[in-house]
């Protein structure tokens, strides 16, 4: 079954093109009070909106959400541990960047949430993150660098996780040990309450020769945007790294979406976008058939290129990636609670029939 996951958003959301307009979740200009406006303090904050976007996720039938690194917005760490809370049954993908922390501490918080959310953590490693930006957190490490680290990291992380269960032998470690350029363990290894637990699923991303020698040898999903000559040449040469190492690694697609009812409908919504930017040029000059459109990055998303159309002819064109070997999609779209529903009620179902539609046996016992 294809699996589909939506990207949370971290610096509020809202209606309009501009991001800094968007007043929900506490960013941007504050709403203006109407009639209807509860003005008593401390009844509505900015997480009561993140946590109608993770139900409406879960409740829609998405399998899982993302919360993304943005030095910027809100800590992805903390929206993970609360979308955990907050669902039953949909996986959450911590995005970070290995300078966080030691890859110990990182391990130690991940088995606390893996035990208190039934093993619904995953983690995606930000490792290609802005040089200022970095600097501005005390990370000096750049260029390649950084995937050495990473692979450190994620190495060093799975050697203190034991997956089955050890007894508790009070400061004690199980034995593993790790000289490395970036990170030295000295008898490190989970045991007791921290032990006995599924090590989250390893996301990550790029296009360097870099990142794709460390997905192939320590990813288990890629992460890839769509770019204007498709992905089809990324895959397959990680696809030929990872067997050389051994192997397989899935490839997922961040995919900004715009699905109406009609296609003109859809085109509507961006043009009406597109208008309040003040552009010179048009949207329809950022058009690149099969509805694809590489304007979005103009409306605030992180991602320049994705889907507008019907729902019909969106689901066509994730099919097409999912014949070219995507197994993942990662959804996006603003105002998010709206969105998602409009992609749960009548998207997902058409762009994979077999995984999410009910047989009538099913129906009759439900």
């Amino acid at each position: 079954m294809t699996e589909f996951v939506w990207k949370l958003p971290s610096r509020g959301d809202g209606r309009r093109a501009a991001p800094a307009l968007r007043g929900r979740g506490g960013f941007g200009p504050r709403a203006p009070r109407t009639e209807a406006t509860d003005v008593r303090p401390g009844r509505f904050g900015p997480f009561d909106d993140l946590a109608q976007i993770v139900d409406a996720a879960e409740l829609n039938g998405f399998d899982g959400v993302l919360a993304p690194y943005d030095p910027l917005g809100e800590e992805s760490w903390i929206v993970a541990g609360a979308a955990l809370r907050a669902t039953r049954y949909a996986r959450v993908t911590v995005e970070f960047q290995p300078a966080f922390g030691t890859p110990v501490y990182a391990a130690k918080i991940s088995a606390t949430l893996q035990r208190h959310a039934r093993g619904r953590l995953n983690w995606q490693l930000a490792v290609d993150t802005d040089q200022a930006e970095a600097q501005s957190r005390g990370d000096h490490i750049g260029g390649d660098d950084r995937y050495r680290r990473a692979a450190e990291f994620l190495t060093v992380a799975r050697g203190v996780w034991n997956e089955t269960e050890v007894g508790a032998a009070g400061f004690a470690g199980t034995g593993f040990e790790y000289a490395g350029q970036y990170y030295d363990v000295v008898d490190g290894g989970f045991r007791g309450i921290l032990s006995g637990l599924p090590f989250p699923t390893v996301h990550l991303s790029g296009t360097s020769a870099a990142a794709l020698e460390l997905s192939a040898a320590h990813g288990d999903v890629h992460v890839l945007g769509e770019e204007p000559d498709g992905i089809s040449r990324v895959a397959a040469e990680l696809g030929e790294r990872a067997a050389a190492a051994g192997r397989r690694v899935r490839i997922a697609l961040d995919l900004p979406i715009i699905a109406r009812e009609t296609e003109d409908e859809a085109w509507a919504r961006v043009h009406r976008q597109w208008d309040e930017l003040g552009r010179t040029d048009s949207a329809a000059e950022h058009a690149l058939g099969d509805g694809r459109w590489a304007g979005f990055d103009a409306l605030g998303y992180d991602r320049r290129i994705g889907l507008v159309g019907s729902y019909e002819q969106v689901a066509r064109q994730l099919s097409v990636y999912e014949i070219a070997g995507v197994q993942t999609f990662v959804l996006s779209g603003h105002p998010q609670i709206e969105e998602i529903h409009r992609a749960g009620e009548h998207l997902l179902f058409l762009a994979d029939p077999a995984g999410r539609t009910l047989t009538t046996a099913q129906e009759l016992t439900a």
